[in-house]
């Protein structure tokens, strides 16, 4: 053999690790298996929102929430407007200077507002942030409550854009789900 291997040589050793590999990884394997026996179910969180007592509050607090920064921003926007009417019909009797401070006055009140609009947007998204992750917490709560109790071992949202693409309509927990939120949260 004069101290090279020979082809024949590492062929035979690849192929007994190869069947070592194997034996290990099926022998290995087969004692720790998880069996899945198909126990899923979907729900339609979208659903949960709209038909439980807590996402109705959820929605409602928001819609407020909303519509109090909005009535903000249309009082800054009829400010706005009068500002700019003023100055239309003020133009022609303004002095040049004059003329230069109100667009000024006026573009400083126009960067204010944009911030504040943006700012007032920021605290929207975040409230609905806040409160749908609140809900969200309930939701896990429950569904895992019912998901206990029927024996499930994974619950898939199935609502518009969830991750599930088919389902079973025998598959759909929602009510159940429904059912429990309000019993739990009147």
């Amino acid at each position: 053999m004069n101290g090279k291997w020979s082809w024949d040589g590492v062929s035979r050793i690849r192929w007994m690790f190869l069947l070592m590999g194997l034996t290990w990884l099926v022998g290995g394997c087969a004692g720790t298996a998880v069996k899945i026996e198909g126990k899923i179910a979907v729900i339609n969180a979208q659903r949960l929102l709209n038909e439980t007592n807590v996402g109705k509050r959820a929605k409602d607090n928001l819609a407020s929430f909303s519509k109090n920064r909005q009535a903000l921003m249309e009082s800054e926007e009829r400010e706005l407007r009068r500002m700019e009417e003023d100055f239309a019909r003020q133009a022609s009797i303004l002095s040049p200077t004059a003329k230069r401070e109100r667009e000024e006055q006026f573009r400083r009140r126009m960067q204010e507002y944009q911030q504040k609009a943006a700012e007032l947007n920021r605290e929207v998204q975040e409230k609905q942030k806040d409160v749908l992750e609140g809900f969200r917490d309930k939701v896990e709560a429950v569904v895992g409550k019912v998901a206990k109790r029927l024996g499930l071992q994974v619950v898939v949202d199935r609502s518009k854009g969830g991750p599930t693409i088919y389902h079973e309509d025998g598959l759909d927990i929602s009510n159940q789900v429904i059912e429990e939120f309000n019993r739990e949260y009147p």
